[in-house]
């Protein structure tokens, strides 16, 4: 394995600051400008800068209503202040009502159709949110813990180009402050805080608590969640072996399989900021969490010829689950040159996550009779993530604005998986074959700049590039197996804007992306799943890369929204499962590369209001794709006509009552050898304000119980049909109490919507 390089780590510390004192000026600071954490948008053309303030006239004070939809040249944000799914739900149901993006049963997000999505939590990479596990994560994870979700289908050369569909950037809920006091004035201290905790059917429940504290200063926040979840579902497959020659069916293998889950969750975060001077911030972080699940299976599989005859029956009958257990800690040192926005900062992070999947099933063979099998197996996997940014922001005098810096990510996967079987629990014994230790080192040196500038009062643009160079190890310990990926990248990014009038904007946008295969995926290792399906990396994956084109027009009339967005993207080996018959009717399951997949789409998005009291958010996304499959065995050529949509409406009741209806509907997704079929789910909630710190929510998800889905594949060998029947409707009560007294206000650096912060 190739060690820490740190050469090119320290040149770009040392030169970032010396480029700032060689800089011919430093812009003198904006009028009104606040002190900011992060660097400024520019702001949009149609909205003001700061929505979320009173203005004082007199002594008239008119509060505002924010603006749900904030616009900036390379992204679009969209708050959650009124989404009571994400604030007594996951963050899956804080995602599944954002325009462009989807969550399917099992927590895997796609944008626009495209599964390769990097997640950020302001502005940073997220080691939880990144892995192999992070679709577990997002169904543990609390929604409740961030204020928007900032979507990105293009983002700038300032955030990684890991991620073909793009990048979502989670914006946690800022934390409260004081009002500065008189010059001379002792320190005072301001803690405030909220409690949750909402009761739901079949013994589900969950609590949350926040809180902070400042005092001077110092300025201490924490969030702790817990939540439990009963869940059942069910799968029904099935698969025919085809004759070769005449395509005539040989043999039908049905199988039925029911899952009861027993799924808890902790999340516990600490963070404390401190101003060493007016000028520098020092920030630190701790977090951890454990995800763990418990779950009883039944299956029945039953095998029959080509005649109807029952040649194969046996149950499969077992427990299992998995646990996950992290912790990271990140460190920060902002310095601010001037209050224009001239700043440099450098954050270190580290991450640690461990992954144990467990069960222990009984197989009883009926037809042939023979005897009892039982097969345990155990799965470890952990992963350590270290990351550092340094990160420089200078805004010049004619309005444009440079972004530099270097960052260097570096993950390191093991995994150890064990299969033992035996004609008891007591008599197992391991299966060598089945049986495998895999280790990983991936290490990505990242040097970007961007540079935005107004071209007269209409136009303005910004240009980016960033350079990385990639380094891929793996090594499969047990058959001592050794492969290795070195390249290097560029990866420019072009955004246009165009103010046609004062309520209108058109965009254009560019930019170059690369999904990497995750190491894991790279193992070659055959992993048993059960006696019908197997599955393996495949060491000969390659990245696949994206070219993303994009036009998009406008228009904001007081709180309505309207935008139109235009998109072609273009995907060089992109990937694919691809499913091969071994032989028994058993399929193995391994990543290959396509030729190609294009992409052209329309998607509109609004928001309004349709009377004083009720307002609406609707996007709908009709997008074509087509596949280039040459070369994958059984698979073809294939191309379809896709959509997506949401809608939701918010009733303002009366003053203290807040009435919510949301649904949204997940459209098929293509794949080489056949579809994935996804579905659409209703939501209800009510929030009665009860005094100015005390309110009760109820809410109830997927109602019409509709949310599951099916995969179907085509093959000249084989078909299969798997339907997915997974019981998500949910029903929950709660409170929600906010205390601590004082005026505050929140401090503008806390919203990463702004801009990119070199994460």
């Amino acid at each position: 394995m190739s060690k820490l390089k740190l050469a090119p780590l320290l040149g770009v510390v040392l030169a970032l600051p010396a480029g700032a004192v060689l800089a011919a000026q430093t812009p003198p600071p904006a009028a009104g400008t606040q002190q900011a954490q992060t660097p400024p948008a520019t702001p949009s053309p149609q909205e003001p800068e700061d929505k979320d303030q009173p203005a004082a006239v007199g002594d008239v004070v008119v509060t505002a209503r924010a603006n749900d939809v904030r616009t900036s040249i390379d992204s679009i944000s969209y708050s959650l202040a009124d989404d009571l799914q994400a604030a007594n739900g996951t963050l899956a149901e804080a995602l599944r009502n954002v325009p462009s993006v989807d969550v399917d049963p099992q927590g895997n997000v796609s944008l626009r159709g495209d599964g390769n999505v990097t997640i950020l939590v302001d502005g940073r990479p997220s080691a939880i949110l990144s892995g192999p596990n992070r679709a577990d994560a997002i169904l543990q994870l609390p929604g409740s813990r961030y204020a928007r979700i900032e979507v990105m289908t293009n983002p700038s050369a300032a955030y990684s180009p890991e991620g073909s569909g793009g990048v979502i950037n989670l914006i946690t809920k800022p934390t409260p402050l004081a009002v500065a006091g008189a010059p001379g004035a002792p320190a005072t201290t301001t803690a405030t805080g909220s409690v949750r905790v909402n009761v739901g059917d079949n013994g589900r429940w969950n609590l949350g608590a926040s809180g902070s504290r400042q005092r001077g200063k110092l300025t201490l926040t924490g969030d702790l969640n817990y939540r439990y979840d009963d869940q059942t579902f069910a799968f029904d497959r099935l698969r025919e072996q085809l004759d070769p020659v005449s395509g005539g069916v040989t043999s039908t293998t049905t199988t039925v399989q029911n899952n009861d889950t027993v799924q808890k969750g902790v999340f516990a975060r600490f963070a404390a900021e401190y101003r060493l001077t007016d000028k520098t911030m020092l920030t630190g972080e701790l977090r951890a969490n454990r995800f763990e699940a418990d779950s009883e299976a039944w299956g029945l599989f039953e095998t029959r010829d080509a005649a109807g005859a029952l040649t194969r029956a046996y149950t499969r009958d077992g427990v299992g689950g998995f646990s996950m257990d992290g912790w990271g800690a990140t460190a920060r040192v902002l310095h601010q040159f001037d209050t224009s926005g001239h700043e440099w900062s450098n954050e270190l992070r580290y991450d640690r996550n461990d992954h144990e999947n467990t069960s222990l099933n009984a197989n009883v063979f009926s037809v042939p009779v023979a005897p009892t099998l039982y097969e345990q197996q155990r799965g470890l996997s952990a992963q350590e993530t270290i990351g550092f940014t340094s990160a420089y922001t200078r805004p010049m005098n004619d309005d444009s604005k440079l972004r530099a810096g270097y960052e260097l990510s570096l993950s390191r996967p093991d995994q150890d998986n064990v299969l033992r079987r035996g004609p008891s629990e007591a008599a197992l014994a391991p299966v060598p074959s089945l049986s495998n230790r895999f280790e990983a080192e991936q290490t990505v040196h990242a040097l970007y700049a961007t540079y935005e500038r107004p071209f007269g009062e209409k136009l303005s643009a910004q240009f980016g590039l960033r350079l990385e160079q990639a380094e891929v190890e793996i090594e499969d310990v047990t058959n001592a197996v050794r492969a290795s990926q070195d390249y290097f990248r560029a990866y420019p990014t072009g955004h246009v804007q165009y103010k046609l009038t004062d309520a209108q904007t058109l965009r254009a946008s560019y930019s170059r992306r690369i999904q990497r295969p995750q190491p894991t995926q790279l193992n070659p290792f055959v992993s048993y799943s059960d006696p019908l399906n197997l599955r393996s990396g495949n060491p000969n994956l390659e990245p696949q890369e994206t070219d993303s084109f994009e036009a998009m027009w406008q228009m904001r009339r007081g709180q309505s929204f309207y935008q139109a967005t235009a998109y072609y993207r273009d995907t060089t080996k992109a990937f694919t499962d691809v499913a091969t018959d071994v032989g028994g009717g058993v399929l193995l399951t391994r990543p290959e590369n396509l030729g190609a997949r294009r992409d052209l789409g329309v998607e509109l998005t609004a928001s309004g209001r349709l009377h004083p009291t009720l307002r609406y958010n609707a996007g709908i996304n009709v997008f074509r794709q087509e596949l280039d499959a040459a070369g994958i065995p059984g698979a073809r050529d294939r191309e379809g006509d896709l959509v997506t949509g949401r809608l939701s409406l918010n009733w303002q009741a009366t003053p203290k009552d807040f009435v919510q209806v949301m649904g949204f509907w997940q459209g098929d997704q293509l794949l080489a050898q056949g579809t994935r079929e996804s579905g659409g789910m209703v939501n209800l909630g009510y929030r009665r304000k009860l005094n100015e710190t005390l309110s009760l929510q109820f809410t109830a998800r997927d109602i019409l119980n509709s949310f599951g889905g099916a995969t179907t594949y085509d093959t000249p060998l084989f078909r299969e049909r798997v339907d997915q029947d997974i019981n998500l409707r949910a029903f929950y009560l709660g409170l929600t109490w906010s205390f601590g007294g004082g005026p505050r206000k929140p401090e503008p650096q806390f919203d990463f919507s702004t801009g990119p912060t070199g994460g």
